[in-house]
């Protein structure tokens, strides 16, 4: 059984958040606190240890005590470029990525997607949210996968290939469905955060 000392969390903060007109948002204020810290609480209990992946404010970051990764590729390659350089620092066998704006992800995150690699035998499984009127959408930037693929990734990445879901496919992947799709609710414009503040607690 994989336990929460085999696994290294990784949250990532290296985007642009252009629809938030430029600003870093991991640092938005989410109920008096800065939006990554919301994620770092949730991900905390699930994880040996946290890694932050960001591109800029790389003091304000590192005052959280968790080690800070810049992006070791240009021009902010996505989620992607986040989860290369995770996998070059992950000393643990397995590697549970989330971003830094989804303030309410699952507190059994780890747990779930656990049971679902080592009962397929999968190398890497992600989220998939059901909504209300039970359309399944995949969340592909929560996943958790094995630490070993870190040539697999690069090679893909060395093709010229940003697609997330085009990755996986190479992959034997599978994906846990979470019948709370507010746990996924992310923070893309000013309107997205005010409507989160108002549900969560």
């Amino acid at each position: 059984m994989i336990t929460s000392q085999q696994i290294t969390g990784l949250i990532l903060a290296g985007g642009r958040a252009q629809r938030m007109g430029g600003i870093d948002k991991g640092l938005i204020s989410f109920h008096g606190k800065p939006l990554i810290e919301s994620a770092i609480n949730r991900l905390q209990p699930q994880v040996s240890t946290i890694l932050i992946n960001a591109n800029r404010s790389i003091t304000k970051y590192s005052h959280y005590g968790y080690p800070v990764l810049m992006d070791e590729t240009p021009d902010f390659s996505g989620p992607l470029a986040g989860f290369s350089v995770g996998l070059r620092h992950c000393k643990t066998p397995y590697l549970l990525t989330s971003p830094c704006d989804s303030p309410l992800l699952p507190t059994d995150l780890a747990k779930k997607m656990a049971v679902e690699l080592e009962g397929n035998h999968w190398e890497l499984v992600f989220a998939s949210s059901k909504e209300g009127d039970g359309k399944i959408w995949s969340q592909p930037v929560f996943c958790l996968m094995k630490s070993n693929l870190q040539d697999s990734l690069d090679a893909f990445l060395r093709k010229g290939d940003l697609k997330i879901d085009h990755w996986f496919q190479e992959l034997r992947s599978g994906t846990v469905v979470f019948e709370n799709s507010q746990a996924f609710a992310n923070v893309n414009t000013p309107e997205e955060l005010a409507d989160l503040e108002k549900v969560s607690p």
